[in-house]
């Protein structure tokens, strides 16, 4: 058995991975281990305080996107919630078309899911990003065609945090008649979300990147959307997700959206202030990949760092927890698609590492960061 009281954690800077649980979304699912453990689907008092108590994180859930309840699909987590929207509405929908559009720079879950259904017929049209990470609005619209049915683009991109013109395409597919499927996994909490002023007919998230439990995840459906189940097996969701309910992760869920709906603007303060200190911090050691502009969100970024062998810092430093990759694909050291994305013709130099931040994340943190890499390169600046 591993005595985790020995182990020797290091300063946290991967937020983007996943981030460490707030206390009292913590405190707010301790009953529904033990106390409250009734399944949510039975009907007797065990049952019935469990399903409320899941009712109201599905309210809490739809108040933070401006969402109705009944629009809400729990899941594992965004990648199931990805994979439901994309198959489950293709399923539904072949009949009118067998085009999805999505971006070269989309996090693998719907990559991968795009490339399995290219399997099975359907044609993707893969968008190219400018040097910012951006698409062009006007290549989007050039792409759309007669069998276009469905549109798939995150929010913020969970590499180098740069925000895609989500109101722009949600308007221009609305008014092509197109579905639209927001991957906000990384964007919750961190961007105020309207589906309504957005037109987003589908929108994906997980608990875990928002101070929120791992393994719990939402799919929201606009009314009226058709999807065909992925899961079978029961008649939870509407019969749309088959399984019992994870009662406490459901709840903890609704509880961490419900502290972000509040203190947004504080977090947000926050994590910008912790942004600007650390591109400070940096400066003469690595540059921003993405520089922080507008279309950024500050507290995912990757920085490039001349003679630093990611691979290597990150999986020998233990002085502070950083990444050379999306948290889905860093067990083989290969080139970020992403970064690729942005240069194509650029040599890999693996020497890149993602930094990003959370409502904990310290300065002391982000002083020891740049203390490992400036001991790293045998650099006197500390």
């Amino acid at each position: 058995m591993i005595n985790l009281n020995k182990l020797q954690f290091g300063n946290y800077l991967d937020c983007a991975a996943t981030t460490r649980m707030d206390p009292r979304v913590l405190e707010a699912m301790k009953p529904f281990f033990c106390d409250y453990f009734g399944n949510a689907s039975s009907n007797h008092a065990f049952g019935q305080k469990a399903n409320q108590q899941i009712q109201y994180a599905r309210e809490q859930v739809a108040a933070l996107i401006n969402a109705s309840s009944d629009e809400i699909i729990f899941t594992s987590g965004s990648t199931e919630a990805i994979n439901l929207g994309i198959k489950g509405f293709v399923e539904s929908n072949s009949q009118n078309g067998n085009h999805i559009i999505t971006v070269s720079t989309e996090h693998k879950a719907v990559l991968a899911s795009c490339e399995y259904l290219e399997t099975k017929g359907y044609e993707v049209t893969y968008l190219d990003v400018d040097k910012n990470g951006q698409i062009d609005i006007k290549s989007f619209e050039n792409a759309i065609k007669d069998n276009t049915i469905l549109v798939v683009v995150m929010y913020v991109n969970n590499e180098i945090g740069v925000i895609q013109p989500i109101n722009e395409i949600g308007r221009i597919t609305h008014e092509r008649e197109i579905a639209f499927l927001c991957d906000a996994t990384q964007a919750i909490g961190k961007v105020e979300i309207n589906v309504e002023d957005d037109r987003i007919d589908m929108l994906s998230f997980s608990g875990h990147k928002f101070n929120g439990p791992k393994g719990i995840g939402v799919l929201y459906k606009k009314k009226g959307v058709e999807l065909t189940p992925q899961i079978h097996g029961g008649t939870q969701e509407n019969g749309m997700r088959a399984g019992t309910y994870n009662t406490p992760l459901i709840v903890g869920l609704g509880k961490a959206c419900e502290i972000i709906l509040h203190e947004y603007n504080t977090v947000h303060k926050h994590i910008t202030e912790l942004t600007n200190y650390f591109e400070a911090s940096i400066a003469g050691i690595g540059k921003l990949i993405v520089p922080n502009t507008k279309n950024h969100f500050p507290g995912i970024m990757t920085v490039e760092v001349p003679g630093l062998p990611s691979d290597i810092f990150v999986a020998n430093n233990g002085m502070v927890t950083v990444a050379n990759g999306s948290a889905c694909q860093d067990e083989i050291i290969t080139e970020s698609h992403v970064i690729r994305s942005l240069d194509k013709d650029k040599k890999w130099t693996n020497n890149t590492i993602r930094i990003s931040f959370d409502r904990f994340t310290t300065k002391e943190e982000i002083d020891h960061l740049v203390s490992a890499i400036s001991s790293f390169l045998h650099l006197d600046k500390v």
